[in-house]
C-alpha cells in the first residue's frame, strides 16, 4: 500500500496557522490533499497534526467527493513531534512505527503547486528496478560562486571565459521540498526521508517556491493564479480542439538512430486526451509547420480528424478549417508553444501552452500546464477543460 503523509502543524510562528490560511480560494493544505487524493498510486492519505483547529479545516474536505477526498483521514501527533526542533523524519518515524503500510510519499503542505500528475511521474519513476527514492526537484541555470579559503571567488558550474547562454545551459538541480518517496522498510532502517539509490522528478521552475514567510506567500498567491486560472469555456461550449506538434505533443528533440532516421517522443497520455474529446463529438487535429511521415503515422493512430502540415500561416490555415467546418474561433481550444503559434493564440477562444513554451507565448495564453512538451500536454488541458 502507498500512502501519503502529510504534516502540518499548529504552531507556525513566521505565518500563525499558515497551513490553513486561504490562498486562491482554499486553505494552504487544500492543495497539496487535493493532489494526493487525485493521485491513482495513493491509497490512503494522511494529515497528521497536532491543531484541532487545523484538523477540523481538513476533515471537512472529506464531503468534496468529486475530489477523490474518500482517501483522506486526520491523525494526530505527539507535541514532542511538533516543537520547532523537531524534523520531520522524526514525525515520519513516529508514524510508521503505529502504521502499516509498504511505501510513504512525504508532502509538504507548503508546495500548494504541486499537481497530481508530479506524484504520478515520480511514482513511475519509484517503480523502476534498483530504485529505492524519489524527491522532486526543479532546475535552476543560475552562475554559482563560492569563495576560497583567502577570500577569492571562483565560479563553480561554469567557465566565465566561456559563458554559455541561458538556453545552451544545462543548469543544476535544486530540491523544492514538494515530495519525497520512499519505502517503509528503508525509512525504518536510514530513519531518513530518503536513502538507497536516489532519482530525481523535475517539477516546474515556479514550483521552487516554498511558504515559509509573508513575502513567500504573495509570490505563491501571483503563480497560483497564473496555473489555476479558470477555464473561460465549458467543454460543451468546445468545438474544435487543435495544436502544434513539435513542444507540444512532442518535447522538440531531433533524435537520430544510427542508420540516420529521425525519430520522435510521443506521449501516450495524449492519445487518451483525444480519445476522451472525440467521445464528445469535437473535432481534433495538429497544425505544423513539419511535412514529415512520423506525424502522420501519430495522427493516424490517434484518430485525428485534421492534419494540416506544412503550415506558414498557422492563422489562415485555422480560419479555413473553421469555415470549412463550421466552427467559430470563439469555440476553438489550440494549443502552440512557439512565435508561429502566436497569432492564433490570440485570436482562438481558449489557448494553452507548456511549461517550457516561450516567454512571449506564456504572457498571452489563457493556460500554462504543469507539464512540458511532450510529457502529456493535451491530456492535462483536456482534463482541465473537463474538471471545469
Amino acid at each position: 500500500m502507498n500512502i501519503a503523509f502529510i504534516p502540518v502543524r499548529g504552531g507556525s510562528k513566521s505565518i500563525p496557522l499558515k497551513n490553513i490560511k486561504p490562498i486562491h480560494g482554499e486553505p494552504l493544505v487544500y492543495w497539496t490533499v487535493r493532489a494526493a487524493c487525485e493521485c491513482k498510486d495513493i491509497d490512503k492519505v494522511y494529515v497528521v497534526t497536532d491543531s484541532d483547529e487545523i484538523a477540523d479545516v481538513v476533515k471537512a474536505f472529506r464531503d468534496r467527493k468529486e475530489r477523490g477526498f474518500g482517501k483522506l483521514e486526520v491523525v494526530g501527533r505527539t507535541a514532542e513531534s511538533a516543537t520547532d526542533t523537531a524534523s520531520t523524519e522524526f514525525a515520519m518515524l513516529e508514524f510508521a512505527k503505529k502504521y502499516d503500510f509498504d511505501n510513504i510519499v512525504l508532502i509538504q503542505a507548503t508546495s500548494p503547486l504541486l499537481m497530481k500528475s508530479d506524484l504520478e511521474k515520480g511514482f513511475d519513476i519509484f517503480k523502476e528496478e534498483l530504485v529505492d527514492s524519489v524527491l522532486s526537484v526543479v532546475r535552476q541555470k543560475r552562475f554559482n560562486w563560492n569563495i576560497d579559503d583567502f577570500g577569492y571567488a571562483y565560479p563553480e558550474n561554469y567557465d566565465f571565459f566561456n559563458r554559455p547562454r541561458r538556453q545552451d545551459f544545462d543548469g543544476y538541480f535544486v530540491e523544492n521540498g514538494a515530495f519525497y518517496i520512499t519505502s517503509r522498510t528503508l525509512l525504518l532502517k536510514s530513519k531518513n526521508r530518503i536513502s538507497g539509490n536516489i532519482k530525481v522528478i523535475e517539477m516546474n521552475e515556479d514550483s521552487f517556491f516554498e511558504i515559509d514567510e509573508l513575502s513567500d506567500w504573495v509570490i505563491a498567491e501571483n503563480l497560483m493564479q497564473k496555473h489555476y486560472k479558470k477555464c473561460s469555456k465549458k467543454i460543451s461550449e468546445i468545438r474544435m480542439f487543435l495544436t502544434d506538434c513539435d513542444g507540444c505533443l512532442t518535447d522538440a528533440g531531433m533524435y537520430y538512430s544510427e542508420k540516420g532516421d529521425e525519430l520522435k517522443k510521443f506521449n501516450t497520455h495524449d492519445g487518451m486526451g483525444f480519445a476522451l474529446l472525440r467521445e464528445r463529438g469535437i473535432i481534433t487535429g495538429i497544425i505544423t509547420s513539419e511535412k514529415v511521415e512520423l506525424n502522420q503515422r501519430r495522427a493516424k493512430k490517434m484518430k485525428l480528424d485534421i492534419l494540416e502540415e506544412g503550415c506558414q500561416d498557422k492563422l489562415e490555415v485555422v480560419e479555413r478549417l473553421c469555415q470549412k467546418y463550421q466552427v467559430n474561433l470563439e469555440n476553438l481550444v489550440y494549443i502552440g508553444d512557439d512565435v508561429n503559434d502566436l497569432e492564433v493564440i490570440k485570436n482562438v477562444g481558449y489557448s494553452c501552452c507548456p511549461s517550457d513554451a516561450l516567454p512571449i507565448i506564456k504572457k498571452h495564453v489563457d493556460y500554462i500546464t504543469t507539464a512540458k512538451g511532450g510529457e502529456g500536454v493535451i491530456r492535462e488541458v483536456v482534463e482541465k477543460l473537463i474538471d471545469e
